[in-house]
């Protein structure tokens, strides 16, 4: 029909425009803190625009959310202020009928929101941790100096000196570290002709080769000497790689059905509830988007926003709760959108009588009393 031609087409323009203002404003943003926590040393110079585009894609599902529904209302607000919508009712058309070229435009972004939460948001988190970390791990390493004595790691009892360093390929050259024996005491005084960093196991190590190694305590003369071809020295200073285990938000969805730990029941909730959201919060727009040309008072739109945080943090407090163990997955995932659901039912009935105050028409949806 050409009304709903015209109206998704009038919406996706709308949904267009508020999509990219915002996503230009939260980028900006948390472009903002990346820089400010890269100055701090907590995040690698080199990963700030890459984690800049992991957080976008990982913010785009609720985006969406927010964009079709403000999208909706938006436009059925104009149809409400023009007069259209009180033509559409007095010809005899139910508000109801508005749910089809609604769920036209609404369904197929439950769907992108779908794909996103289900398959691609665990792989783009994962990838951003991992990506994080290495750069963070090659920062470490690029800040070798040569010709400086330096603390090895976050050690103080440990001070290396390199003698040249080869940046391209990471190889030291003749190197020199002083550590001490926390447990005995002693000084431990170690040369060697070649050294490289080894980031692997989980862990971050200084590899020796062809050295000698002193041990003992200065002034008493009884220091050891040992020869080796090869010396690991553990660095604890940086963190492992992600495990995809250890982050629910890395799992793949078809790990997380079935699974008993609480912890991936709520994060299976939330990644279903979202393209839920999508469907509910923009019917429930319908009703929502009522506006009386005559007062001119735009209460619904305080109702709209009241609606969405309802919403939105009624699901983060379930999933909290089932998180902590204190409710099931369903009791979780349904009550939200049962509850939605039913208040978009009570309102298209009360919106589809003819006006009334709001006590005395929400009185008749209820319970069908005049």
């Amino acid at each position: 029909m050409i009304y709903q031609k015209q109206f998704v087409k009038e919406t996706t323009f709308t949904a267009i425009a508020i999509f990219l203002v915002v996503l230009a404003i939260l980028v900006f943003t948390q472009g903002i803190n990346m820089l400010g926590r890269a100055a701090d040393g907590r995040v690698a110079v080199d990963a700030v625009v890459a984690l800049i585009g992991f957080w976008t894609v990982g913010m785009t599902p609720l985006l969406i959310v927010l964009t079709a529904y403000i999208s909706i209302l938006t436009v059925l607000t104009r149809y409400w202020r023009d007069s259209e919508m009180a033509i559409w009712l007095s010809s005899g058309l139910s508000l109801r009928q508005w749910a089809k070229p609604v769920l036209t435009f609404a369904v197929p972004l439950a769907i992108l929101v779908a794909v996103m939460q289900l398959a691609v948001l665990p792989w783009a988190e994962l990838r951003s941790r991992e990506y994080a970390e290495i750069l963070k791990q090659k920062q470490n390493l690029s800040l070798v100096e040569q010709g400086t004595f330096a603390e090895l790691g976050k050690n103080s009892q440990r001070v290396y000196f390199v003698e040249t360093f080869d940046t391209d390929n990471g190889v030291m050259k003749n190197l020199f570290v002083r550590e001490v024996d926390k447990k005995t005491g002693n000084d431990n005084v170690i040369f060697a002709k070649e050294g490289t960093f080894d980031l692997s196991d989980n862990r971050r190590t200084l590899v020796l080769k062809q050295g000698i190694r002193y041990s003992g305590t200065a002034g008493r003369g009884d220091f050891s000497r040992i020869s080796f071809e090869r010396l690991d020295l553990i660095i604890n200073t940086t963190p492992k790689i992600v495990n995809p285990i250890d982050h629910r938000r890395t799992i793949p969805t078809q790990k997380l059905f079935g699974s008993d730990n609480p912890q991936h029941q709520a994060e299976l909730m939330w990644r279903v509830s979202l393209p839920l959201t999508v469907i509910l919060l923009s019917l429930l727009a319908i009703p929502i988007s009522y506006f009386n040309p005559r007062s001119g008072n735009s209460y619904h739109v305080f109702v709209a926003v009241g609606f969405f945080l309802l919403y939105q943090n009624g699901l983060t407090l379930l999933r909290d709760a089932v998180e902590d163990g204190k409710i099931s997955f369903w009791l979780g995932l349904l009550p939200m959108h049962v509850l939605i659901i039913a208040c978009t039912i009570v309102l298209m009935r009360m919106r589809s009588m003819p006006a009334k105050p709001f006590w005395s028409g929400l009185k008749a949806a209820l319970f069908g009393v005049k």
